[in-house]
């Protein structure tokens, strides 16, 4: 067999499917073997030949929703599957809900849902079709009245908005105006504001943007230059907290398809369905100042203290474990921001 040389994301991508197998081996079932999943994170192409080709097939829907996840950037992606999505689908040609003689009965098929898969190709398409348009806008410097031609399209084209119905320009906001107002069933869901295609994205366009949402009680903001797209969430309060859900560059060296994964969630029907609260909300989970209050927490430096005396017999305090992550492991600028009064 041909050695198989994986990149940085491919060696991600088969990590992840090895631990993945490695569970689901402890429950008895049967699992594709190293060489296949080895094959499927080189090609994130759930299908191969030869004899593995069925246990693949039975396994699909289960490795495409983790490959999914791990691009929104999941770390851990089998951990937390849906439940329908725990046990093999039914092998083709058999019905889902009948086993063979003598075999525990199989859950029920998964299927990725036909808008989703119609809702993918659309972006997929659209980001194809635009990449030389956007080369060429950005070459001669163009404006941002052209600028914001290209967007039109891919919202239209690529996003599935509808630019009468959908779609508010210059949309009013104690006496300024946000470029875009985003309507789904004629409820004002999101703002995009618009740069230049050579202005880099910044903190004070977004200042400008959240201003815009917190006055009008919208959850998301949208920033865009053309090539790259920037969706934030805001959560009401005092005071506001604004996460990050994505960030991509369509000019970039990400893969189609990965630009693909990520423009789907602005996509019509998927914030309709509100898919991009799962990238957000993960996301905001995950960052290193969430992450760290974990780790400080009182309940994992106590696990700390136990980890160290299983290992080493060496007992310790949760403080002093605590005084040694804080002084000698973590960036003190991350500290600043944790601890803050």
């Amino acid at each position: 067999m041909t050695e198989i040389s994986l990149d940085t994301k491919g060696q991600n991508r088969l990590n992840i499917l090895v631990r993945w197998a490695a569970e689901v081996a402890r429950t008895g079932r049967q699992v594709p073997d190293h060489g296949d999943l080895e094959l499927i994170a080189h090609t994130k192409v759930v299908a191969v030949d030869g004899g593995g080709a069925g246990i693949v097939q039975q396994w699909e829907p289960a490795i495409s929703w983790m490959f999914k996840q791990a691009a929104f950037g999941v770390a851990d992606p089998y951990l937390f599957l849906p439940e329908d999505l725990l046990s093999p689908t039914a092998p083709s040609g058999q019905r889902p809900d009948i086993a063979p003689e003598g075999a525990p009965a199989a859950a029920p098929a998964s299927r990725i849902p036909k808008w989703e898969v119609s809702a993918l190709e659309q972006v997929r398409g659209a980001i194809g079709r635009y990449i030389k348009p956007l080369q060429d806008l950005k070459a001669r410097d163009a404006n941002e009245g052209d600028t914001r031609l290209i967007v039109t399209d891919l919202l239209c084209e690529g996003l599935d908005y509808d630019k009468f119905r959908d779609l508010t320009t210059e949309y009013m906001v104690k006496q300024d105006f946000a470029d875009y107002g985003v309507r789904i069933d004629k409820q004002m869901v999101a703002f995009i504001e618009v740069k230049r295609i050579s202005q880099k994205l910044n903190e004070r366009h977004l200042r400008q943007v959240q201003m815009y949402a917190v006055n009008e009680g919208i959850e998301w903001m949208i920033l865009t230059n053309g090539a790259v797209w920037q969706a934030y969430h805001l959560t009401g309060g005092l005071p506001v907290v604004v996460n990050m859900a994505f960030e991509i560059d369509l000019l970039g060296p990400a893969t189609l398809e990965e630009k693909a994964e990520m423009m789907f969630l602005l996509h019509r029907e998927a914030l309709k369905r509100r898919r991009i609260d799962e990238s957000w909300k993960h996301r905001a989970a995950t960052e290193p100042k969430a992450l760290l209050d974990v780790i400080l927490s009182e309940t994992i430096l106590d696990q700390i203290r136990k980890e160290v005396k299983r290992r080493t017999g060496t007992t310790t305090t949760p403080e002093a474990v605590s005084e040694v992550i804080r002084a000698e492991i973590v960036d003190p600028k991350l500290l600043a921001k944790l601890f803050k009064p």
